[in-house]
């Protein structure tokens, strides 16, 4: 099954719900507008479906090795990333002064989506290399800059976050990597880490490893913890004292090597402070959230790719005449209604979090480059609060949408060959790397909602409730049924909100027991307000005879959307709400 980049959609949602034109009116983005976005995503959907897509399923069957300290990828791997570099497309959101191209995240979240949809594992090498470079960027020293970035944009060095030990999963307070300083200034690391992404590979000349420690005497806890640039090559040519010792055998993404490097082994690696010491935590959240918005985009991708093998497949097996009789003999299942109501599932979800991750994206744009500081500030929050949502809902949509994906394909879906059981296993790690769906629904109930009374979700709704009152002036039974499931939607969200604010301190267990409902919820409301978006300015375009075809597509994923996915949310609602007891009440003892 070939790849074919959903260009069409991608710019849609760019133009008329991101708002692009409005992003390209910043300081910096004066040359990112509507044409620039569309070379670029045509271009980049040329690499992508030529380049790197024929080489996904061999990561699959022939991946990653190791031997002898040395990380061997897929054959054709290096030479894609040689090319990928030379294209530029690491440096496409970076700065200019650093060799990048300065676009903007709302086309660069878009390119990111073709080369996950491409190839999910060999995507993850410039997914952690954007998280150091943003490191960097953020708290390292002009030299530090100077020295790494440009080598890291060219695709000559690439670069990874080193945050987990063996004892260290998700509770970073217990990092034990130690840093000895130097007198000339440079630190001795020592320990281990864990699942450590592209942490030794074949493809560029050098590794960056940002690696979290200790320095002697730091305070305990996520406090005494301090960030180090530790390259695998050194400035004068020398290896580092950093080695892998393994890679982890997985049940998807096998072509990304998940490394277990050791420090220190002989006499320390070499590492450089980067900011002041016992903020590396701070520091590391940048790349984080970085990687966070990344991971959401990434179930998007997968989610993509399996919704295209399914149609193809669907489109070509013969099972079956249809149930009303309209054919008399057996017809490709895509005629069957329960078929296209899986498919159509699949394409709603990858719509509405497509919807929801370039609106993000263009948030954060204006958030770094509004000349007004109170939009910058608004935006900011907005994008904070959608993080979460990003990286949970569409990641667990991503699941929902490749197992449907080996579902369409019956028996055949559950047989390596068709390709399908592929992306049920890529898809599965991304509810849990840069933290699980769990994590995210904790930040989104305590940052992000409790912290500031629900100022930031109400002001959401009010936003949302502008969208109802636009459909309530229109006339069309979709715009009548999108209004009733996107009201309803708003209403369970803010009731929840209200318990979540309400009951945080006094029961908080009763609050984290519907922690992970709460963002399921709230990313299905978010994804929904975009479809409802796109519902309206998709009739305006049908009256106006534009693009006939995609707007009559664009209006009925919608109403699916309102009717099959929307209306689950007053039930998700009841849940959070009334459902704690039914959580907690169980005895440890009797499970």
């Amino acid at each position: 099954m070939t790849y074919r980049a959903p260009i069409t959609d991608m710019l849609f949602v760019m133009k008329e719900l991101a708002r692009l034109e409005a992003v390209s009116m910043l300081p910096g983005f004066e040359e990112a507008g509507l044409d620039t976005a569309q070379a670029v995503l045509e271009e980049c959907a040329r690499f992508n479906e030529n380049v790197v897509a024929p080489l996904d399923r061999a990561g699959d069957t022939d991946p990653s090795s190791w031997k002898d300290g040395m990380v061997r990828t897929t054959p054709g791997f290096k030479a894609a990333f040689k090319q990928f570099g030379e294209g530029g497309w690491q440096g496409l959101q970076h700065p200019s002064q650093y060799g990048g191209q300065g676009l903007p995240k709302t086309i660069g979240a878009a390119c990111g989506e073709m080369l996950n949809s491409a190839n999910l594992s060999f995507a993850l090498c410039p997914l952690l290399t954007d998280g150091a470079i943003e490191a960097l960027l953020t708290a390292g020293t002009p030299e530090q800059q100077q020295d790494y970035i440009p080598k890291m944009i060219s695709g000559e060095w690439t670069g990874t976050m080193n945050l987990t030990e063996p004892q260290a999963g998700s509770d970073l307070s217990l990092v034990r990597t130690r840093a000895e300083p130097q007198p000339d200034g440079s630190y001795r690391i020592f320990g281990t880490k864990i699942f450590i992404t592209y942490g030794e590979h074949d493809m560029a000349d050098n590794i960056v490893h940002l690696v979290l420690a200790r320095v002697a005497g730091a305070p305990e806890g996520v406090k005494g913890i301090s960030l180090f640039l530790c390259p695998k090559v050194l400035a004068d040519g020398s290896r580092n004292d950093v080695h892998c010792v393994s890679i982890e055998h997985k049940l998807g993404i096998k072509a990304s090597p998940t490394a277990v490097l050791q420090y220190g082994d002989h006499g320390g690696a070499v590492g450089y402070l980067i900011g002041q010491e016992n903020r590396g935590l701070e520091y590391m959240f940048i790349m984080m959230n970085a990687a966070r918005y990344a991971v959401g985009v990434q179930g998007i991708a997968v989610a993509e790719r399996a919704y295209q093998r399914a149609v193809a497949y669907a489109r070509e097996r013969v099972q079956s005449r249809p149930v009303d009789g309209s054919l008399p003999r057996a017809a490709a299942i895509i005629h069957h209604p329960d078929v296209k109501r899986m498919l159509m599932t699949m394409r709603a979800y990858i719509e509405g979090c497509r919807a929801m991750a370039l609106v993000g994206a263009a948030a954060y744009d204006a958030a770094h480059a509004h000349p007004d500081a109170d939009q910058r500030k608004r935006n900011q929050a907005f994008y904070e609060f959608m993080v979460p949502l990003i990286k949970g809902y569409s990641t667990e949509m991503s699941l929902e949408v490749a197992s449907l994906g080996v579902q369409v394909h019956g028996g055949m879906g559950f047989i390596e060959e068709t390709g399908a059981a592929q992306h049920y296993r890529d898809a599965k790690i991304l509810t849990i790397y840069e933290g699980t769906t769990a994590i995210q629904a904790n930040d989104l109930v305590g940052r992000k909602t409790a912290r500031d009374g629900g100022a930031v979700a109400r002001a959401i709704a009010a936003q949302i409730e502008h969208t109802e009152a636009e459909l309530g002036q229109r006339t069309s039974d979709h715009a009548r049924a999108m209004l009733k499931r996107l009201r309803a939607g708003r209403q369970a969200f803010l009731d929840v909100v209200g318990f979540v604010v309400e009951q945080g301190k006094s029961d908080p267990n009763a609050v984290f027991a519907g922690s992970v409902p709460y963002l399921m919820l709230a990313g299905n409301l978010m994804a929904g307000w975009q479809m409802a978006r796109a519902l309206l300015v998709a009739e305006d375009r049908l009256t106006a005879g534009e693009q006939a075809d995609f707007m009559r597509a664009k209006i009925q994923t919608a109403r699916f959307y309102a009717d099959h996915i929307l209306s689950r949310v007053p039930g998700v609602r009841d849940s959070i709400v009334e459902g704690a007891a039914g959580v907690t009440g169980m005895a440890l003892e009797a499970f």
